[in-house]
């Protein structure tokens, strides 16, 4: 039976709608199995890891029998099993800033369920260019929050100008199961309100629990202003041999550097030395996360004010130039 509120037109909305799911894990489990139980035609799901044992307590879609298999291709066949209707297409891949432009320009919404804040940077600042709605959620511990942004709101940064104090994510602080579901399906009945059209419209919405307190909170960021683009994330393959490219991560963390011609610095010696790049040149920091990227760019904004770029790496082999 389908609800009043949604109707037939909604329904066909629903049915019509491509989707851009990044991100197959503790959020993606609860956001694809209410999407595609709704109906939801065309779904693309972004994922490039594998399906781990000590993930299963958040990672509903998946068993025992799954660990070692491409969670995007698990869960696309979990997905086929549920509804044989709906389209699941999984993208064994990373999702950087060069492959999310074509990726989001196809898609009528999209849904970041991503564990980085690398990446929910890189997808708002590119749905904010393409007009494309994104439901962004995060969530560590017992706490988290979803949100509507893009499309007819600001973007992620206008909410959220600067990036998080650490770098801290599910795999390195820990998580409640349960309170990633909970948002999970939050993000998912957001995204379901945005096909509808829904009033008042989830974009411009943000929603916050605290599960260690039971507690939910919430505001409206309709009228907030756009920041000036600054600091952009780009794919290290975007490096040009003319950049002043510093590479901000140990030698334990990677043998070799993002280029042949990067520094290696940590953001201490960075801040200590002040070094600058030449007039024209573009300055592109690198590390693992994109944080301390984030914080070597805050301090050499304060005295140069060129053009600057962040990689965040990941677990990404090196290019080599």
């Amino acid at each position: 039976m389908i609800l009043p509120e949604v109707g037939a037109e909604g329904q066909a909305a629903i049915c019509a709608a491509r989707i851009l799911v990044v991100g197959a894990g503790g959020l993606g489990a609860p956001v694809l199995q209410y999407l595609v139980g709704a109906g939801v035609g065309n779904i693309r799901l972004v994922d490039s890891d594998t399906v781990s044992l000590s993930n299963l307590h958040r990672q509903t879609l998946f068993r025992q029998d799954d660990v070692g298999k491409w969670k995007a291709e698990a869960a696309a066949e979990t997905m086929r099993r549920l509804n044989g209707d709906c389209t699941v297409t999984p993208l064994v891949k990373v999702l950087d800033p060069h492959n999310a432009v074509e990726l989001v320009g196809q898609s009528t919404l999209v849904l970041d369920c991503a564990d980085s804040f690398a990446v929910s940077y890189v997808l708002s600042d590119i749905c904010l260019r393409q007009g494309v709605p994104l439901i962004s959620a995060s969530v560590l511990g017992f706490a988290g929050y979803v949100g509507g942004f893009c499309g007819t709101a600001p973007s992620l940064r206008a909410v959220f100008p600067d990036l998080p104090d650490r770098a801290a994510t599910c795999a390195t602080a820990g998580v409640m199961g349960p309170v990633v579901g909970l948002i999970g399906a939050a993000q998912a009945q957001m995204a379901l309100g945005v096909m509808i059209g829904q009033k008042p419209s989830p974009l411009g919405q943000v929603i916050s629990f605290d599960m260690q307190r039971f507690h939910s909170g919430g505001f409206r960021f309709d009228m907030a202003p756009e920041p000036v683009a600054d600091l952009m994330f780009i794919a290290a393959p975007q490096i040009a041999r003319s950049d002043f490219v510093v590479d901000l991560r140990g030698k334990d963390e990677a043998p070799a550097p993002v280029t042949a011609t990067a520094q290696r610095l940590t953001v201490a010696q960075f801040a200590a030395e002040n070094p600058k790049p030449l007039t024209g040149q573009r300055a592109v920091f690198a590390c693992r996360s994109g944080l301390r990227a984030w914080n070597a760019a805050t301090h050499l904004r304060s005295y140069w004010d060129g053009e600057i770029s962040l990689i965040a790496l990941g677990d990404t082999p090196e290019i080599e130039r």
